[in-house]
């Protein structure tokens, strides 16, 4: 008896790695992709104990795993960085172009 691929494997590790690429989106994408990816996981888990035997691909699958949870941990920390960037910048700086032009200015100094 042949054994057959596990259903999701491979829309997992594309989730997994699109996850990654996308955390540079202000991380709310990436988030999105990283926690569906996890979510056919763990329907691929489960169908994977029930009878391991029958697939041959689970070293996809978790690869796949942990290209999402890689993908989950940068899209935080970008959401971060973006919700410190806004509390640094402030919501009233980004109606007027030059307090927010003087307000980035002032940041780049402080960086040197």
């Amino acid at each position: 008896m042949e054994n057959s691929k596990l259903p999701n494997a491979i829309a997992i590790l594309v989730l997994g790695i699109l996850s990654i690429i996308t955390c540079w989106c202000y991380g709310l994408f990436g988030m999105v992709l990283a926690i569906i990816g996890m979510y056919l996981t763990h329907n691929d888990l489960k169908t994977y104990n029930q009878s391991p035997e029958k697939y041959d691909n689970y070293s996809l699958l978790n690869t796949g795993k942990i290209l999402c949870i890689i993908g989950i941990i940068m899209n935080a920390i970008m959401i971060l960085y973006i919700i410190w960037f806004i509390k640094m910048i402030g919501l009233e700086t980004f109606k007027d172009p030059v307090l927010l032009q003087e307000k980035l200015k002032h940041l780049q100094n402080l960086g040197r």
